[in-house]
């Protein structure tokens, strides 16, 4: 996430440098469904007739027709997906850095020494640019105390508490409500032809898991992030998973390969994302054998969503722009593909 200033309260330290520089089908069974784009039955009704949903269903058909030179083993069809940007949205700013800071506000309360340092007094009153100018251990302590000593399911639940009311700045919508409908339906539509989906992203694990299968069909299981490490303990007599004050692995850039490897030990086939932080994990699902499918969000809407890619300090798409020009990925052009970005807009 070099470039992606914000995934987690984890990756502070990266927002830092760049302020400073300038960021359902749940099982995965085959499935048959209906794949042609004229016909009565359309996989992908969110998104328009063009050319980049005609090449979305081609690789699928291709990859999943039994016969097909293309066909690709239930078994192997893997396909990985960011999460910020890509499958919702990551304006003003991440939404987890946005959590961090309303976690400082709302346990001020207890901690009244905060009041007087920072960056804890600057992320009560909601100074964002006092914190980032304050350096990466200052802006680290914020982190830590927000999760620090927490147990699993309690941090769980103070994810899952927030997200039931916390409204976005702009919108005034669930963040739960900002996620992308043409890319949910994506997401059904491979696991009906065989895949299995997952987030790859550099947001924390801890922050994702509690919210991704109801908004994407994606299990916790399947969902790789940054984390903490983890200690086990015995609390009131039960065992519990307690998070230490400590980075385990950091999910982004060269790290998303890394992790694929580890978590889920086969390269995907596919791989959606919509930054320089994605490069490298699209770099390394298209440079398998057989045939591979890339993708990047292109954020071009400034009326319906935002328009950004080379100059935003969140989600940058500068790198991975240049890339895909030369190695032929699909720029999923959110003005132009999308005759819908949020289910909202529907009703």
């Amino acid at each position: 996430m070099t470039n992606r200033i914000w995934k987690c309260p984890l990756l502070l330290i990266v927002l830092v440098l760049v302020f400073n520089s300038g960021c359902k089908n749940k099982d995965n069974t085959a499935q048959p469904v209906a794949t042609t784009i004229s016909g009565s039955t359309d996989p992908l009704p969110s998104w328009n007739d063009n050319e980049h949903k005609k090449a979305i269903i081609s690789f699928v058909e291709k990859v999943s027709r039994e016969g097909s030179a293309d066909y690709v083993p239930v078994a192997e069809r893997i396909a990985t997906f960011d999460n910020d940007g890509t499958l919702w949205s990551e304006q003003p700013m991440y939404f987890q850095f946005i959590f961090t800071f309303d976690r400082i506000k709302a346990m001020a309360p207890q901690h009244p020494e905060w009041k007087n340092k920072q960056p804890f007094k600057a992320a009560i009153e909601g100074d964002y640019k006092t914190v980032m100018e304050s350096g990466a251990d200052a802006v680290n302590a914020l982190v830590m105390a927000t999760s620090q000593d927490y147990t699993s399911d309690e941090f769980s639940q103070t994810v899952k508490d927030w997200l039931a009311k916390a409204k976005h700045p702009i919108t005034g919508k669930l963040y739960t409500e900002m996620v992308f409908q043409p890319m949910v339906e994506l997401l059904e539509y491979l696991r009906a032809n065989g895949f299995k989906t997952y987030i790859v992203s550099g947001g924390g694990v801890e922050f994702m898991r509690p919210f991704t299968e109801k908004a994407y069909g994606i299990p916790p299981e399947q969902v790789i992030g940054t984390s903490f490490k983890m200690k086990y303990e015995m609390r009131n007599g039960k065992p519990v998973i307690v998070q230490n004050p400590e980075v385990n692995f950091v999910d982004d850039n060269d790290g998303k390969p890394i992790g694929i490897f580890q978590y889920i030990g086969r390269r995907p086939i596919a791989s959606f994302g919509n930054s320089d932080g994605d490069l490298e994990m699209l770099q390394y699902t298209t440079s398998g054998s057989g045939l591979r499918f890339g993708a990047l969000v292109h954020h071009t809407d400034a009326q319906r969503e935002w328009a950004y890619d080379r100059k935003s300090p969140f989600g940058r798409l500068d790198k991975a722009l240049d890339e895909a020009n030369t190695k032929g990925w699909t720029l999923i052009d959110m003005k132009n593909d999308w005759k819908i970005i949020y289910s909202f807009e529907k009703k």
